[in-house]
């Protein structure tokens, strides 16, 4: 589990390379995950955000 935005890990362990991927995708979609955030804390659906490529 990962605190968003920071990227904190806040429970489990990931291989670095994939928490490198990870941050970035954060990095890459924050506006948005943080718009789903709001979304699902509201009882909204969230909306689909795109794989890191």
């Amino acid at each position: 589990m990962l605190a968003i935005p920071e990227g904190e890990i806040l429970e489990g362990a990931l291989p670095r390379g994939k928490l490198r991927l990870v941050l970035a995708w954060i990095e890459i979609h924050e506006e948005e995950l943080m718009t789903d955030w709001n979304l699902a804390a509201h009882g909204e659906a969230p909306l689909k955000i795109d794989p890191l490529r």
